[in-house]
């Protein structure tokens, strides 16, 4: 299949066509992308609440107050404030990560995803409204791979199969260039995006801590997936 041929879904729910980026969609890309990134922020809280370390800090703070102050407003308001700067800490951390994003990659599509061989970017259209986005280039550390990156679909238009043909969208893509496979990146929250992966065929081979000091001390873990083309065709 040639890159500028679109592509048509339909569904029970919803249709949806997939084609190559234009420049007038670059507003609602940003939105998209930039709105599904915050919906991360309520299960990264979660998961620092699930640490011990984040437990026994405030298991230990609410006990020293309540000892010393013999009151149970003292440590719960101390309890909540806590709660609430490392809310704003995560806010900070994904709030840098979407600003770092939009001035690497998402403000020069053209420039990062278009015009260099091997790469392209996608979107996903319902309605005349971009609901979903993809890319892919080569991955740096292996070139006989492609990266998929920036996979996002809107909360109203997730479950109807749009991630799902933005993924295949790229394995095509890789197969037609002769690459060996797809690699990608998730991280240890984004669970639906895990199942998904692994349904598609991806295998998981490596974790590690991401290398921001927020993302370090609540062990918020990256997860890289690769799929070997040889063995996807469904």
């Amino acid at each position: 299949m040639s890159q500028m041929k679109r592509y048509t879904y339909s569904r029970v729910m919803a249709e949806f066509q997939i084609r190559r980026y234009r420049k007038e969609d670059h507003e609602e890309v940003k939105e998209v992308f930039t709105i599904g990134v915050s919906e991360h922020i309520p299960s990264s809280c979660m998961h620092i609440l699930k640490q011990p370390l984040a437990q026994m800090l405030l298991g230990c703070v609410f006990c020293a107050l309540l000892t010393s102050s013999m009151s149970i407003l003292l440590p719960v308001l101390a309890v909540t404030l806590i709660l609430a700067a490392g809310r704003q800490g995560v806010t900070y951390m994904y709030n840098r990560y979407i600003q770092t994003c939009l001035e690497q990659d998402l403000n020069h599509i053209q420039e990062t995803y278009l015009d260099p061989p091997n790469t392209c970017f996608w979107v996903a259209e319902s309605q005349g409204r971009v609901v979903g986005t993809v890319a892919c280039l080569p991955a740096e550390k292996d070139p006989s791979f492609l990266k998929l990156t920036r996979l996002s679909v809107k909360k109203t238009h997730r479950g109807q199969g749009v991630a799902k043909a933005l993924c295949h969208v790229v394995a095509d893509f890789a197969l037609e260039r002769g690459f060996q496979g797809v690699l990608l990146l998730t991280s240890v929250i984004q669970t639906d995006a895990q199942k998904l992966y692994e349904h598609m065929g991806y295998m998981k081979v490596s974790e590690f801590t991401a290398p921001d000091v927020i993302a370090k001390l609540i062990n918020y873990t990256m997860l890289e997936y690769q799929l070997i083309l040889k063995l996807h065709r469904n």
